[in-house]
């Protein structure tokens, strides 16, 4: 235990957690719970919303007790939550096996990346909380308990995007599928023709996406398909981390060159491949530090709003340094996932760390509200109660249970009690 700050990845999240605990085991843990009124739990630190934050015990998993367990039909995996999917991924590929789907960075524990409804791309392919099977949770008492669509269904159901409201994961079961490997292209492609394109790019790929730079009228086009087995690749990115940091400085110190020197950057975009293991093709290193936003629209609404917030960039002549990032998400039936109403476009907007954000962001959420959007919950936005209820038909029956199963709420935080605890 130590008294110490902590921050999220980007560095705009700061805490004074009155103790930071790494238990290594539940019977360690349990005293933990015990012993504090106000608990969170943190992984990578890839949220960008306040959902660690916390003046009182903030937890880290990663050195938990447990081992990855095959389930004997080789459909699901049982996990330590607290693992790293970066962790989790190498470990199911040692055993023959990988995950159906993942998205283009792996530090995030499985609990977090789970309880965000963090996803990949792919039309016919749900968000990583469409996996989960089962869960093994601490409730705010220290009892554990067990759920799954069979046990305890309600809980489940809460729980598979639960924002860590209702108990402290310890163990995740979640569908796996035998180990593929996968082979990247990359290209420089006119937004138009992708836009015409678009539908049957999405059948023709089992994973496609594109970033839009907002004063190129090109974009950089990112398809993954299935391959024949292969070594790992070569290199742990799809993009030359260096070259984008040294553009990203120039943007924050010269903005008014930001619409010319992403013109230029596009021309270099030259035709790539890489292939390997699924585990070592879908994430890419993502060292420069950016702020992010992301909204899930209905599908054949996507590119209407990517136009209109590209539209206001211009218009403004807004210095946005990072890319748009478009992608498919598959619907669900979550109770508070982001793709709860169907098929989705999934658009993220991100502006470089040291840059001015917050206005940016203000004004384009309106925009991708306006067309239908809803957040990502890990990811910048200004939600209200009042939109929550809005947004999510079964937001009522989230907070019944998170009533039940935390009626002090133990682990709500000043971000979340207002839009999940009990009303003034």
């Amino acid at each position: 235990m130590a008294e110490a700050q902590w921050q999220n990845w980007s560095g705009s999240v700061v805490a004074t957690p009155a103790t930071i605990a790494t238990p290594r085991d539940e019977r360690e843990l349990a005293g933990l719970v015990a012993a504090h009124d106000r608990i969170r739990v943190t992984g990578a630190g890839h949220s960008f919303m306040p959902l660690c934050e916390t003046g009182g015990l903030l937890l880290r998993l990663e050195d938990m007790e447990g081992e990855l367990e095959i389930a004997s039909d080789g459909k699901s995996a049982r996990a330590p939550a607290g693992w790293s999917l970066a962790r989790l991924t190498e470990a199911l590929w040692e055993h023959g096996y990988s995950l159906p789907n993942q998205g283009d960075v792996n530090p995030q524990s499985i609990a977090g990346a789970i309880s965000t409804g963090t996803h990949g791309t792919g039309a016919v392919l749900g968000s990583l909380s469409t996996m989960a099977r089962g869960f093994r949770l601490m409730l705010a008492d220290g009892s554990i308990v067990e759920c799954s669509c069979e046990t305890e269904p309600e809980l489940f159901e809460a729980q598979r995007v639960s924002l860590g409201l209702l108990g402290i994961a310890l163990e995740i079961r979640f569908d796996i599928v035998p180990a593929y490997h996968l082979v990247e292209h990359i290209r420089a492609v006119p937004m138009a023709e992708v836009a015409e394109r678009w539908d049957d790019l999405a059948a023709a790929h089992r994973h496609v996406e594109f970033w839009a730079f907002p004063y190129s009228d090109d974009v950089i086009l990112k398809a993954l398909d299935p391959c024949d087995p292969c070594p790992p690749p070569a290199h742990a990115s799809d993009m030359d981390e260096k070259a984008f940091a040294l553009y990203c400085k120039t943007v924050r110190r010269l903005p008014k060159l930001t619409a010319s020197l992403q013109r230029q950057l596009m021309k270099h975009i030259k035709p790539s491949e890489r292939r390997g293991p699924a585990s070592r093709i879908f994430p890419s290193e993502r060292g420069v530090r950016f702020e992010e936003m992301e909204h899930q629209l209905p599908r054949e609404s996507g590119f209407a709003a990517l136009r209109a917030v590209i539209d206001w960039i211009r218009s403004k002549k807004l210095p946005v340094a990072f890319p748009f990032e478009y992608r498919l998400v598959a619907g669900d039936d979550i109770w508070l996932s982001p793709f709860h109403a169907g098929d989705c476009a999934s658009i993220s907007m991100h502006q470089y760390a040291p840059m001015a954000w917050k206005a940016l962001f203000g004004e384009a959420e309106t925009i991708f509200r306006d067309h239908g959007g809803r957040p990502h919950w890990a990811k910048r936005h200004t939600l209200t109660r009042e939109d929550v209820d809005r947004l999510y038909p079964k937001a009522a029956d989230f907070r019944r249970i998170r009533h039940d199963v935390d009626p002090n709420g133990k682990f709500l935080n000043p971000h979340l009690a207002p839009l999940f605890g009990e009303t003034a």
